[in-house]
């Protein structure tokens, strides 16, 4: 394999990364305000919310920033080293541009990245984190006993 093909399926996988945080923002909110109704524990753990929380603040960060993700950087220059062609917008731009067909300002992906990061915020409202694990061992008790 040439070090084209190589820069083209890194580039691949760039991209398989970069849908998946996509999915982990979107997905990781939805299954946290429907865990929460539905009450599956899972979803009010800190890590899994706490990375969450961390995952939409730097996208929010990066795009008042005015910053371009790694991602998108990384596989553009990839796909330049493939010999291919780039997109020369964000990566969320370019794929709802095409998929959906919106040609927006960049204000308004600004305005709905702000926007769902704030719903993330909000879940953590709704659906509380659980951030110290119970002992199982000992009955949950406020009572203090007396010797």
């Amino acid at each position: 394999m040439d070090s084209a093909a190589w820069a083209r399926l890194a580039a691949d996988a760039m991209l398989l990364l970069h849908i998946a945080v996509v999915l982990f923002v979107i997905l990781g909110l939805l299954l946290s305000l429907l865990g929460g109704a539905l009450k599956w524990q899972w979803v009010r753990n800190r890590w899994f919310r706490g990375i969450h929380l961390l995952t939409i603040a730097v996208i929010v960060g990066q795009a008042w920033l005015g910053i371009i993700c790694p991602l998108t950087t990384w596989e553009m220059q990839l796909r330049r080293a493939a010999g291919q062609q780039t997109y020369d917008e964000t990566f969320v731009a370019y794929w709802l541009g095409n998929l959906l067909f919106i040609d927006a300002d960049p204000w308004v992906f600004i305005l709905a990245y702000s926007l769902f990061g704030g719903l993330v915020l909000l879940s953590l409202w709704c659906v509380p984190v659980r951030w110290r694990k119970r002992n199982r061992t000992q009955p949950h008790s406020n009572a203090s006993a007396l010797t």
